[in-house]
């Protein structure tokens, strides 16, 4: 239940952020397109009544002005001064998906770092305390230790004993399909974190292109050809293929990390099943 939960608050935290990024934006770039008439307002005025030099009357409004968009931004001004409402920015259309895609990897990354977590168990001590509860109270008594303690190794072990009236082959049937299932939950969100880490730099290459499409067009456009014209595009292309790699190779990490981890549970799955059939047997010869 807490694994659905998270990832449903997976995608209400990329929608939510991306419509944060989305009025940020709009302020941003209304801000820019309406701030002109202002500063030049404030710089003559700055020069008519204090009579002082234009370079001082255009700090005094370009200082006015940032005050003024301060109040109207908000939060949203210092994220765009400390420069990562701008990098955004330059990075062109490709970064929107590209913000998407990170966010759902956190979401997942934090999902199941929380659920691996609170699977993990003492192998070693859960079987001493099943075995002992097994000579010395019965199937019963083993039964209640295994729902006393979470995680999938507890809850296959649990699977096995409900069988082990039905002798030893009905037992190993329980605990296949036990750890069938456990196995699959402990996959979950695994095949997201592999298709982000996929589709990241996928996008940021597409980005790339993108950017450099820019640059040529702007080449073309223009009668002189400089850096400043090529500048713009040339960037976009570089900040979609870094984020994009930014992204993907934490993702990659992850899911590698994840994938040892689930393997480590299914061996000792495997290795307490095996336990609990000896022991089963064991207690029938008697």
């Amino acid at each position: 239940m807490v694994a659905k939960n998270l990832s449903k608050l997976a995608v209400f935290f990329a929608v939510a952020l991306v419509a944060l990024g989305g009025i940020y934006l709009a302020a941003a770039y209304s801000q820019e397109t309406g701030s002109a008439p202002a500063t030049e307002a404030a710089a003559q005025g700055g020069q008519d009544e204090l009579a002082m030099s234009k370079a001082d009357s255009l700090a005094i409004a370009k200082r006015i002005e940032n005050m003024a968009e301060h109040k109207r931004l908000g939060w949203f001004y210092n994220i765009r001064h400390s420069g990562l409402g701008d990098f955004f920015i330059r990075g062109g259309a490709f970064m929107w998906p590209l913000l998407l895609c990170s966010v759902i990897a956190l979401v997942f990354i934090i999902e199941r770092l929380f659920t691996l977590s609170r699977a993990r168990v003492n192998v070693k001590t859960l079987m001493t305390q099943v075995t002992q509860a097994l000579r010395a109270e019965g199937v019963d008594a083993a039964l209640k230790v295994c729902e006393s303690t979470r995680g999938p190794i507890a809850a296959v072990i649990h699977s096995g004993l409900l069988r082990a009236g039905q002798g030893p082959n009905a037992v190993k049937e329980a605990i296949e399909t036990a750890g069938s299932i456990e196995t699959s939950f402990l996959e979950r969100g695994l095949v997201v974190l592999a298709t982000v880490s996929t589709v990241a730099p996928m996008l940021g290459f597409l980005g790339t292109v993108s950017g450099m499409i820019s640059a040529f067009a702007a080449i073309a456009a223009a009668e002189q050809v400089s850096a400043k014209i090529v500048a713009s595009g040339i960037e976009e292309a570089l900040i979609t293929t870094m984020t994009g790699l930014t992204i993907a190779i934490p993702a990659s990490i992850g899911h590698a990390y994840f994938v040892s981890q689930i393997e480590r549970f299914v061996l000792e799955m495997e290795e307490a099943s095996a336990n609990l059939v000896n022991e089963l047997v064991e207690l029938g010869k008697k």
